[in-house]
């Protein structure tokens, strides 16, 4: 049991009230306060957290000044003892890990963070890892899965109230490996303190999240975060901010050179057979070793992916060789994921929803005949990005099917004049067409394809939802396809599979996470 006083202790905070009281659970949402639990408290952007605070069940609260005023002028909270501090999100981390027994130390955490990239490769660690016999839990964007059973989450990271609650029943169920996405939000909104990672692994950087981030350098900075104190690391080192991230790496108060291997330049792919199928067969070489293996993604940023994830195993002291036959048969809902009904060119679904993963996902189609996208970008987001990704669209692609992604509270057709005016800007010849509606979008780019041709739709992958206005409608990429394949088989019009100018618009056709009760902040600004 924790009681108040430790928590007064842990976080040098001021306690108001018994610190006898004892707390069995913590949480940052007031619905999710569990008998005997804590509530922390947190400023939201409409309202203050410790508002909700009497529709809950908690013993106590952890919160700032701000809440604590808030509690005593309620006579509903004024008798709740608090435990008052300057920033709740730098101490709900530790104070949740005191909570629930520091799970973290009773288990072996690899954590990834980059741009893109993140989820195929916790997949391909998660997968390296259970070859080598060890029991895994993997917390992303998907979701958490504990030894393969999967446990509804809703960020790509989660609260830290969230995080301690599932390490420690990861911890209960016998797990002994945790793979874990980082994203720049968990760092930058304490989700993870109060976490020991054994090893951290950089993916990449590009442009993304600057609705969140003022600066791409204030972006960078969230990343390294993770790389402060990490005994182990794995970097990419293709670019200028991986150069930086090894820099840090490598740093003695870090990993150090020695305990850090660079993706790149330490580890590297030489050479891979790429079969019609997709399925990879990679040559890479380890320091002075080789490793031959295969994985079922196409991409050649995933054989990237897939030398990343070995490393991570590799650092942990685990047998590379016996890991990597652990990848043949991975497969990342919404990552690449090809539809096939049949059909005589390729259609494949993808979350690119950033500039960076949008040019990769293309040029990694750069063998087929002709190249299609069906493109959105999502509301409340980072606008500078949207005519960056209409630009590589344009470039890379021979036509462009501009949609809604999830439009949340802005107008759609004013996102999607924005990504359009970058296909446009792009001074190509491909076909750019505007349509509002994302069914009918993927319905147009699969009747325009023609044998050997490749159709990406890009930016939801595993959604199972849109999110217009305040409403997640039911939508699924995959399923959307299925149909609009199904359809086009059963309907082989003279128009199907040409590129159509009657058919082009060449103009606009008109036309939600854990907030923390802290004032329905919308915190899951994480999200697309």
């Amino acid at each position: 049991m924790t009681t108040l006083h430790t928590i007064a202790e842990i976080t040098g905070g001021h306690l108001v009230g018994s610190g006898d009281v004892e707390v069995t659970s913590a949480a940052i949402g007031s619905s999710d306060v569990q008998p005997g639990g804590l509530f922390c408290a947190v400023p939201g952007t409409k309202a203050h957290g410790a508002t909700f605070a009497a529709s809950s069940d908690a013993v106590a609260v952890l919160t700032d000044a701000a809440g604590a005023d808030i509690l005593s002028s309620d006579a509903a909270t004024a008798d709740l003892p608090v435990v008052i501090v300057g920033d709740v999100r730098e101490w709900m981390g530790p104070v949740a890990a005191e909570i629930y027994g520091h799970p973290s130390a009773s288990l072996t955490i690899v954590g990834i963070t980059g741009t893109s990239g993140k989820t195929t490769t916790s997949y391909l660690a998660e997968a390296a890892l259970m070859a080598t016999g060890a029991s895994v839990g993997i917390i992303g964007t998907t979701g958490t899965r504990i030894n393969g059973q999967p446990i509804p989450t809703k960020l790509t990271t989660p609260e830290a109230p969230t995080m301690q609650a599932l390490l420690a029943r990861m911890v209960d169920e016998g797990v002994t490996h945790v793979v874990m996405e980082v994203s720049s939000h968990a760092l930058e909104l304490g989700r993870v303190k109060g976490i020991r990672f054994d090893v951290a692994a950089f993916t990449n950087l590009s442009q993304d999240h600057l609705d969140f981030h003022p600066t791409m350098e204030d972006y960078f900075q969230a990343k390294a975060k993770l790389f402060r104190g990490v005994p182990h690391a794995v970097v990419c080192v293709d670019d200028d901010w991986g150069e930086r991230m090894l820099a840090i790496a490598e740093d003695d108060a870090n990993a150090g050179a020695d305990n850090t291997i660079a993706i790149g330049r330490d580890w590297a792919v030489e050479s891979a057979d790429v079969r019609p199928s997709g399925r990879q067969d990679i040559h890479a070489r380890m320091g002075d070793k080789r490793l031959d293996y295969s994985i079922s993604m196409a991409g050649e940023f995933n054989q990237t992916n897939s030398l990343v994830a070995l490393a991570c195993v590799a650092e942990l002291g685990c047998d590379v060789e016996t890991a990597a036959r652990g990848l043949a048969d991975v497969h990342v809902p919404g990552r690449m994921q090809l539809v096939d009904e049949g059909q005589d060119f390729l259609v494949m679904v993808d979350y690119a929803h950033k500039p960076g993963a949008v040019a990769a996902v293309l040029r990694s189609l750069h063998e087929y005949n002709r190249i299609g996208i069906v493109l959105g970008a999502g509301g409340n987001r980072d606008h500078d990005k949207r005519p960056i990704m209409g630009r590589w669209a344009g470039e890379l692609a021979d036509a462009v099917f501009i949609t809604d992604d999830n439009p949340r509270d802005e107008d759609p057709s004013e996102i999607r004049s924005e990504v359009y005016a970058g296909a446009v800007e792009a001074g190509t010849d491909a076909l750019v067409e505007n349509i509002a509606g994302r069914a009918e979008a993927i319905d147009a780019a699969v009747r325009w394809a023609c044998t050997g041709d490749a159709v990406v739709i890009a930016g939801k992958g595993h959604e199972t939802g849109q999110i217009v206005g305040d409403v997640v409608h039911d939508f699924d990429d995959v399923q959307v396809v299925k149909q609009a394949l199904k359809r086009r088989m059963n309907d082989m019009s003279p128009e199907v599979g040409r590129d159509n100018p009657e058919n082009r618009d060449s103009g606009d056709s008109g036309d939600s996470g854990d907030s923390g009760d802290s004032g329905d902040s919308g915190d899951n600004v994480e999200e697309k």
